[in-house]
């Protein structure tokens, strides 16, 4: 079976086997009541928290770039997160979008393919850093009161993947090692671009006060990003303080960024209703925040839909 094939078959099944979970579990006339009588003042909430927190993202990205000798305006590059997101909606999770933007930037600046793409590998490295963080407290904040299980460990297995990660990347004793694997990675046709994807990322081992300051502001962001989440589950009902979803927010993120099935679809929802459902939220209520949230990634879809439709008149004319 061709590759294309069986990665189609791949994501329906995922999305089929996480549809028939959500099925199993809720009450469809009972998720569709509580939608219909939704507050959908605490979802506009979310939705403003959600689409403001683009502009200090794409601030950070504009530092990255600048560290790297790359320099663009600000619109512009938020302009590029925001069509990002749109093509996130039709390409496997956020990363889709993470493409359009090296390939636009890429294009924007000649010859500069991988100093771009390293500056959006470490900004998704400061997201799964701060998000980690947030996990490792959420860890802490949920051992001996929310009883969720395999959940816990998982985060605790990121927080370990993530330090190696960081070691591979920005230790120089990890060098020797590494190029060991060359020879394997050249028969695999992969060494050259992992190379300049290294080299892209190390690059920024000598910008240690940079990396600080937008890991903090990442943790800022990362922080009130999950108070959104909070937000959808108050406008249907959920009567759960912030605290859980400082366990719950970190896994949801990492979960989209997983290429399992097109922007997440069924996958998401899945995770609301397993998650929320352990805290004793009705499982229908949790597959309605999983859904509204959904909806709040389609209305931060729509500014990047505007522009490329926009720019398209204005081409044509």
């Amino acid at each position: 079976m061709p590759k294309r094939l069986r990665r189609a078959a791949l994501t329906l099944l995922v999305t089929g086997l996480c549809t028939a979970y959500i099925v199993w579990r809720i009450d469809i006339g009972k998720a569709a009541h509580e939608l219909a009588h939704a507050d959908y003042g605490w979802f506009a909430l979310s939705v403003a928290i959600t689409v403001g927190s683009v502009f200090p993202i794409a601030w950070r990205w504009q530092r990255l770039l600048a560290a790297r000798g790359i320099h663009d305006r600000l619109g512009w590059l938020t302009r590029a997160y925001f069509v990002g997101y749109s093509a996130g909606q039709v390409l496997p999770t956020s990363l889709g979008g993470d493409a359009t933007r090296v390939v636009e930037t890429s294009r924007r600046h000649p010859g500069t393919a991988g100093s771009v793409t390293g500056s959006v590998v470490v900004e998704r490295g400061l997201g799964a850093a701060a998000t980690l963080l947030l996990a490792a407290a959420g860890f802490a904040l949920a051992v001996g009161r929310y009883h969720v299980g395999g959940y816990l460990w998982l985060e605790l297995a990121i927080v370990v993947a993530a330090i190696l990660g960081g070691v591979v990347f920005f230790s120089r004793s990890a060098r020797r090692p590494l190029a060991a694997t060359v020879p394997l990675l050249r028969r695999l046709r992969v060494e050259r671009p992992l190379r300049a994807l290294y080299e892209g990322v190390h690059g920024y081992r000598g910008h240690v006060g940079l990396l600080a300051s937008l890991f903090v502001l990442t943790l800022a962001v990362q922080a009130v990003r999950i108070l959104g989440i909070w937000a959808t589950g108050k406008a249907v009902g959920v009567d759960l303080s912030p605290r859980p979803y400082y366990v719950m927010g970190p896994l949801l993120f990492l979960v989209m960024l997983v290429p399992f099935t097109i922007n997440g679809i069924a996958v998401r929802e899945a995770f609301f209703v397993s998650f929320l459902g352990q805290l004793g939220v009705d499982h229908s209520v949790a597959f309605d925040t999983g859904f509204l949230f959904f909806l709040v990634t389609i209305v931060l879809s729509l500014p990047g839909l505007a522009i490329v439709a926009w720019e398209a008149l204005r081409g044509g004319r």
